[in-house]
């Protein structure tokens, strides 16, 4: 519930009809009538919980960029600012936040202690997100960049823009599965798109296809991916060019299962028999971990995905 001295010092509602409570996390978004009146609001209580990047800590801490996708209100940003505090102050990387609804670092000019060492770069207006992620890249020569929410085609193509600079980034786009996004003429070029592509015959016969398939167009924005499961399970797919593929030739990937409860991490693979193991960039045995010491009867592989 929120304090009455945090409701006086809520701020003044910008273009996308959304204000913050300064010294907060929280978010008010306003309902208008015809008239622009304001005629209700909805809620957003932001919580920073410390520690929820620790099962992505191996995914992110040597520059592989990393999208998480998920449902609104799941998650997404809860993990991704600890992701950004986690690159800056424990692994020292110059990472700048590029916060478009302020739901990272708070409305004030001094942004969330909870970001850590990350510098943020707030957005006046949601159409000019693309400009400032450039802004951000050309003028503070960042080595992390960490976006919440690309949504256009405008912004999937920024973030391309930048990957192909060494720049490693984190991000969060809505959806469920990968597959929303492999399906998403918006967003799909972050997955590499999808073309269809005619096969001779002979290519045809040897591959048991029809001569009008879909292919992977390109290389991957990102080199691994994240389904936001719930709030202590995460769906984890360490090389996302594989799992892309797998899903346009009709078959499961492999993925990771992580959950974090009651202090014990537990990871486990799972797939589809008929996956081949080219489709896994990692081999990652069972993982139980509890006090930062591994149990007798478990143990983890050297390339291990998920740890504390």
């Amino acid at each position: 519930m929120l304090r009455t001295k945090e409701i006086g010092v809520v701020g003044d509602f910008a273009i996308d009809n959304q204000a913050g409570i300064s010294r907060t996390l929280h978010r008010i978004s306003a309902i208008r009538n015809h008239k622009g009146a304001i005629i209700g609001i909805t809620c957003r209580v932001g919580r920073a919980i410390s520690g929820s990047a620790k099962l992505l800590k191996d995914l992110v801490k040597d520059g592989a960029s990393l999208l998480l996708i998920g449902h609104p209100g799941g998650g997404k940003t809860t993990i991704i600012r600890d992701v950004a505090r986690m690159l800056a102050n424990e692994y020292k990387k110059r990472v700048m936040i590029v916060d478009t609804s302020n739901e990272i670092g708070e409305d004030g000019d001094i942004p969330h202690a909870r970001i850590g060492n990350a510098r943020r770069m707030q957005v006046p207006d949601s159409d000019m997100q693309h400009n400032v992620l450039i802004e951000a890249v050309e003028n503070h020569m960042p080595q992390v960049i960490v976006i919440d929410e690309i949504g256009t085609k405008l912004e999937a193509t920024t973030a391309i823009t930048i990957a192909q600079r060494g720049i490693q980034l984190v991000a969060t786009a809505h959806g469920i599965t990968i597959d929303n996004l492999v399906m998403n003429p918006s967003l799909e070029m972050l997955v590499g798109g999808i073309q269809s592509v005619t096969l001779g015959d002979d290519e045809a016969n040897r591959r048991g296809v029809q001569k009008s398939v879909l292919e992977r167009k390109g290389p991957s924005t990102f080199d691994c991916a994240v389904e936001i499961i719930s709030r202590v399970e995460l769906r984890v797919h360490t090389s996302l060019e594989a799992t892309v593929e797998a899903i346009v030739y009709g078959r499961s990937p492999k993925y990771q299962i992580c959950k974090l409860n009651e202090g014990v991490l537990d990871a486990t693979l799972q797939s589809d028999q008929i996956v081949p193991d080219s489709f896994v960039k990692k081999s990652v045995t069972t993982i139980e971990m509890k006090n930062d010491h591994l149990t007798p009867d478990k143990h983890i592989s050297k390339d291990r995905l998920c740890g504390f």
